[in-house]
């Protein structure tokens, strides 16, 4: 992946945590800027965000899964492949972000 497509990635987590943030009871994140916060509080916020949505899934399978009649099975299942769709993509990150460190170590000086 190159550096456009993980600023792309990055940009579509930001997009959806404040898409969830302005339909859940949070109030909206200001926007980030460049002086506002660094790469490492990127994120983390995103790591954050995703073990939240894992945590929502778990809930719902849960109580599906205990016989609640609120929690209906289609709403079980989006939440499942969001929180897969959201640890896929922090892999997929993690594992660009460990190649660009080898890369940077393998450099002579």
């Amino acid at each position: 992946m190159s550096d456009m497509a993980i600023d792309q990635v990055l940009a579509q987590m930001r997009s959806l945590a404040q898409q969830v943030s302005m339909n859940g009871t949070e109030p909206p994140a200001a926007p980030v800027t460049a002086e506002q916060s660094s790469f490492a509080q990127l994120l983390k916020q995103s790591i954050e965000r995703v073990n939240e949505i894992q945590h929502e899934s778990t809930a719902l399978r849960t109580a599906f899964e205990q016989g609640d009649p609120q929690v209906n099975l289609v709403d079980t299942m989006i939440a499942s492949q969001k929180a897969s769709v959201a640890f896929e993509a922090v892999v997929q990150v993690r594992g660009q972000l460990l190649s660009a460190y080898k890369d940077i170590m393998s450099m002579s000086v």
